[in-house]
């Protein structure tokens, strides 16, 4: 509202009611202290979802009348009075962020493959020292042996049994998020630590390896960005694309740069380093139709 009600076309307006709205809504933002921009993403789209979902349970009419609804991942199922169930309800939220994993296991017996679904908004990769972000997907798809106290308890046995299981994406969402987890625990230390390793994210990137039956192809369109040493101080900023151009935001001030400029945010290739502008948060965009078994 503050957006289109503006007379001129360029300028700067301070999010002061929205991020009173999102303080008033979450505890944990209330505070002064450093907050994780992917817990603001999360919370930030469920919380859209939720807005969403109880927009649609307004009666049309004073004849109508809601019914209390179960939540289910990434959806809505009403439960009417007389039992009847509606379809979950598919906000532009789950059509433009949410796609579908697969978790596979194979039972290294009777080779019985068992796969379970579940719905995600985005993917929270582990990060390695001077890798990529195809690098980084093979790892999330890569098959995991389970054996001794992780034996798998296959139905088909009807016993604990030694299996492989592997994630996959069945369904690839339109805009593909990628967490790259930077901040890791540390038992030694007690405490976080930020990983500022070079991580090389490409401007078009294929999902070749992880998707089941076609590539899907997407194109980076933002990129969030964390600025400090350690993760419980520092700050954000932001890369977009806009009409082919990309775009710096640093709070109020945004300024235009160069597509080669987006590497220098992949990290630091030593540990020690004075750059600690580091790519966190990636948005990529289907730039291609896929042809993925529902």
């Amino acid at each position: 509202m503050q957006i289109s009600s503006q007379k001129k076309k360029t300028g700067v307006i301070a999010p002061k009611r929205f991020v009173q709205r999102v303080k008033k809504q979450n505890e944990l933002f209330r505070s002064y202290m450093h907050q994780d921009a992917h817990e603001f993403l999360n919370f930030l789209l469920n919380e859209l979802v939720d807005i969403l979902e109880k927009e649609s349970q307004v009666p049309k009419s004073s004849s109508e009348t809601s019914s209390p609804s179960e939540k289910i991942v990434n959806g809505l199922k009403n439960v009417l009075a007389n039992g009847v169930h509606k379809e979950p309800l598919v906000t532009w939220v789950h059509k433009n962020f949410q796609g579908i994993l697969t978790n596979e296991t194979r039972c290294l017996r009777c080779e019985t493959v068992t796969a379970r679904d579940e719905t995600f908004l985005d993917l929270s990769l582990d990060i390695e020292q001077n890798s990529s972000i195809t690098s980084c997907l093979k790892n999330f798809s890569s098959t995991e042996t389970l054996n001794a106290e992780d034996k798998f308890f296959c139905d088909k046995c009807c016993s604990l049994q030694e299996a492989q299981k592997r994630m996959k994406i069945k369904k690839p969402p339109h805009i593909l998020v990628i967490h790259l987890k930077r901040f890791k625990y540390i038992e030694q230390l007690g405490r976080y630590k930020k990983l500022s390793y070079r991580v090389v994210f490409p401007l078009e990137l294929k999902l070749s390896n992880t998707v089941e039956d076609a590539d899907s192809e997407y194109s980076l369109f933002a990129v969030v960005v964390h600025v400090g040493s350690g993760p419980n101080h520092g700050h954000y900023v932001s890369l977009v694309k806009s009409h082919n151009h990309w775009l710096f935001f640093d709070d109020e001030n945004v300024e235009m740069i160069d597509e080669s400029a987006v590497q220098t945010f992949f990290g630091s290739s030593q540990e020690y380093s004075s750059n600690t502008d580091h790519g966190y948060i990636l948005f990529y965009e289907s730039i291609a139709p896929t042809s993925i078994k529902s």
